[in-house]
C-alpha cells in the first residue's frame, strides 16, 4: 500500500545472501531523513517473501516485508549481493522478475556495489552509464557487454536510474539523492546525524588497488583547500599550477589522480554547489549568487545549474529554500 501520509515509499530489496553494511545504508540515511520533525520517506526493507535472508556477514536478518513492498515503491534499491543467479550467470528466476515488473511506472531505480549485477539482468541499465565496486566492475563487463561500465567513479546519477561504487560509496550516493529530493540542508542534518562527510562527489574516484606515485610536498590538496576559500576569484589552472609551485601539465595529472576529475571540472562543481546553498540559506538576488559562487553572470548560473539538477536558480530555490 501506499504510506497514508503520502510519503516517498522507498524499497530496499533484500536477496541472499545480501551485504548487510550495503542493506543498513538506505533505512539509515531515507530513514533519517526530515523536516521539522516529519519523516520524509517511509523506508520498507522486503524480500522475495516475509521471513529471514542470510547476509554475507554470517547472520541472517527477518525482513518486515516480501515483494508487495515493491509494487508501492516511488523508489527500489538494490544493495550488493552475492545472489548467485545475477552474479554468476547474468540472469533472474521468474519470481524475482514478476516481482521487479510490479514496480511503478516512474519509479527511480538505484543500487548499491553489486546489486547493479540485479538491476542490469532485469534490463533496468540497458543503455547507462553504470558503476560497481572496481573490484566486480570486470565481471559485470563480462556478464552485460552493452553496459557503459565505469569503476572510477563513486556513483552515477542517470535521473531515474543510480549505481553506486562499493560498500560505503552507498552513502555518497543515497546522500546526492536525498540532496537532490530535498536540497542541501536536509542532506547534511542526515549526514551529521550519522556523522559522515555530507559531500563527496560522485565523480570522485573510487579506492583502487593498483600503484600511485606517493604525493610528494607539492601535492594538490592545499590548493584545493585555498581554492575553495576563494570561489569567487578569478581562478584558473594555470593560477592554481603556479600556486602549488608546479608545471600546468603535472598539476593537472596530479589533480586528475587525487580526485578522479580535472581541475576546470572540479572547480565547476564547487562553485555550484556554493550557488545552491547560496540559493537554499540566503536572499542574495541571483546575480549576486553566481557572483559570489565564482560563476560571473546569472546566466552562466543558470546553465550550469540547469546541467546539474535541470532546474533554473529561481526554480531551485522556490523547490529548496525553506520558509
Amino acid at each position: 500500500m501506499p504510506d497514508p501520509d503520502g510519503r516517498h515509499v522507498v524499497a530496499v530489496l533484500a536477496l541472499p545472501e545480501v551485504v548487510g553494511f550495503d542493506l543498513q545504508i538506505p533505512p539509515q540515511v531515507f530513514g533519517s531523513a526530515q523536516r521539522d520533525g516529519t519523516p520524509l520517506y517511509d523506508v520498507r526493507v522486503c524480500g522475495l517473501e516475509p521471513g529471514p535472508v542470510r547476509s554475507t556477514a554470517g547472520f541472517s536478518l527477518l525482513l518486515d516485508h516480501g515483494p508487495e513492498a515493491l509494487a508501492a515503491a516511488d523508489t527500489v534499491i538494490v544493495p550488493g549481493t552475492h545472489y548467485v543467479p545475477a552474479r554468476r550467470d547474468g540472469i533472474l528466476p521468474r519470481e524475482l522478475h514478476a516481482a521487479l515488473d510490479t514496480v511503478p511506472d516512474g519509479a527511480r531505480w538505484m543500487s548499491i556495489c553489486t546489486g547493479a549485477f540485479v538491476l542490469a539482468a532485469a534490463g533496468r541499465l540497458d543503455g547507462r552509464k553504470v558503476t560497481t565496486h572496481w573490484a566486480r566492475a570486470d565481471d559485470l563487463r563480462r556478464l552485460h557487454p552493452h553496459l557503459d561500465v565505469d569503476e572510477s567513479v563513486l556513483f552515477v546519477d542517470d535521473g531515474d536510474v543510480a549505481t553506486s561504487a562499493g560498500l560505503a560509496a552507498g552513502l555518497d550516493l543515497s546522500l546526492h539523492v536525498l540532496r537532490r529530493d530535498h536540497g542541501t540542508e536536509v542532506a547534511n542534518a542526515v549526514a551529521r546525524h550519522l556523522v559522515i562527510a555530507p559531500w563527496r562527489d560522485g565523480g570522485q574516484a573510487q579506492f583502487i588497488d593498483h600503484p600511485l606515485p606517493a604525493a610528494p610536498e607539492g601535492a594538490t590538496s592545499a590548493v584545493r583547500t585555498w581554492a575553495l576559500e576563494h570561489l569567487d576569484a578569478d581562478l584558473d589552472v594555470a593560477g592554481l599550477a603556479a600556486r602549488a609551485s608546479m608545471s600546468v601539465r603535472t598539476f593537472t595529472r596530479r589533480f586528475r589522480a587525487e580526485t578522479g576529475t580535472s581541475p576546470h571540472a572540479w572547480l565547476v562543481a564547487q562553485r555550484v554547489a556554493r550557488a545552491r546553498r547560496l540559493l537554499e540559506g540566503s536572499d542574495l538576488p541571483v546575480d549576486r549568487v553566481a557572483t559570489a559562487a565564482g560563476l560571473g553572470t546569472a546566466a552562466s548560473l543558470r546553465a550550469h545549474l540547469s546541467d546539474d539538477v535541470g532546474l533554473s536558480p529561481l526554480a531551485y530555490r522556490r523547490r529548496f529554500r525553506r520558509p
